[in-house]
């Protein structure tokens, strides 16, 4: 479903911070794959994603989405089929405007927009059913301004709208970081939920091990712009929180930690 081939991406190109962060590098996802990305800071995880998205464009090799090359597919068009959920919770919603508002826009973003009612009131018993399957109530708190959520209510609510249009592929960049750990865990219960529901082909970076050993079929960690261990199935069932700890030491060891 999923291609990246023979990437090549460098940084401040002509300076001397020049960085080569891929060089050759490839990835691939399946139809139907929930992957988890784990890696240190630098790893180029956030990389990758923004190549997927479009926020980013290769110096080298091709991005192909079900074969079709979408290497310099601008984001905004990329965004008909790949939603994506940011680690700040504000970033996938407006503070200012009502959760009810907030899901008409996400309703209607690849919609015309004209003079006319904002709001459609035959589609609110569709968004209110929406808002249940997260479980916090936020269905009878449609006119609430989003900015007067909680973190965990703000990012259950992106996640509902990346899912409100026929998306194909779901972009979690490091959706519980900046959550509390009952909220990540909420949120984590909630993504399994949605994900099992649409059987959404996912990418999901994370610093959190027990979440990418426990959500998924596969597991890759990234280090230097490069792919040192991938686990599928059984055999990512079979791994241990030791394991990718074991591996994450020898990395910092070889960076002189």
């Amino acid at each position: 479903m999923l291609e990246l081939k023979n990437i090549k991406k460098i940084f401040n190109i002509g300076t001397p911070d020049e960085t080569v962060l891929f060089d050759h590098f490839d990835f691939t996802m399946r139809e139907g794959d929930f992957v988890s990305i784990i890696g240190s800071n630098g790893s180029g995880k956030t990389t990758l994603l923004n190549l997927i998205c479009g926020s980013a464009y290769p110096d080298e090799g091709a991005v192909l989405f079900k074969g079709r090359d979408i290497t310099r597919l601008s984001e905004y068009k990329r965004a008909r089929y790949i939603g994506r959920v940011f680690q700040d919770p504000k970033a996938g919603t407006c503070s200012d405007l009502t959760i009810l508002e907030n899901m008409a826009l996400a309703d209607h973003k690849h919609g015309r927009y004209g003079l006319g009612v904002g709001v459609n009131r035959r589609h609110i018993d569709r968004y209110r059913s929406l808002l249940e399957t997260c479980d916090m109530g936020l269905e009878n708190r449609m006119n609430v301004k989003v900015g007067s959520l909680s973190g965990g209510q703000r990012q259950a609510l992106a996640l509902v709208i990346a899912n409100m249009s026929d998306i194909e592929l779901l972009i979690l960049d490091e959706h519980t970081a900046a959550l509390d750990p009952r909220s990540g865990e909420i949120i984590m219960h909630l993504t399994e939920k949605l994900v099992r529901q649409r059987n959404l082909t996912t990418l999901m970076v994370t610093h959190n091990l027990r979440y990418a050993l426990a959500y998924g079929e596969r597991l890759v960690m990234m280090h230097e712009g490069t792919i040192i261990l991938d686990k599928n199935g059984e055999e990512k069932r079979r791994t241990k929180m030791d394991d990718l700890l074991d591996t994450f030491n020898e990395i910092s060891i070889e960076r002189g930690n």
